[in-house]
């Protein structure tokens, strides 16, 4: 898996998944979990829905 996840594009997963799962927490619902995909793709540095559409916000060094 090729990263397709730039550095900004991380961050803001990381907060929207913090986000959601705080939500999850203080409603008392499930629904909170969802918030660990965002989490997920940006430690990995890959979306599965970047390659579908042929995206990149990765910045290539060279």
């Amino acid at each position: 898996m090729k990263c397709n996840i730039g550095k900004t594009d991380r961050i803001i997963r990381v907060l929207i998944g913090l986000i959601v799962i705080a939500v999850g927490v203080y409603l008392k619902s499930w629904w909170g979990a969802v918030g660990l995909v965002p989490l997920f793709t940006a430690a990995i540095g890959w979306c599965g829905l970047y390659t579908l559409f042929g995206m990149s916000t990765c910045k290539v060094k060279g």
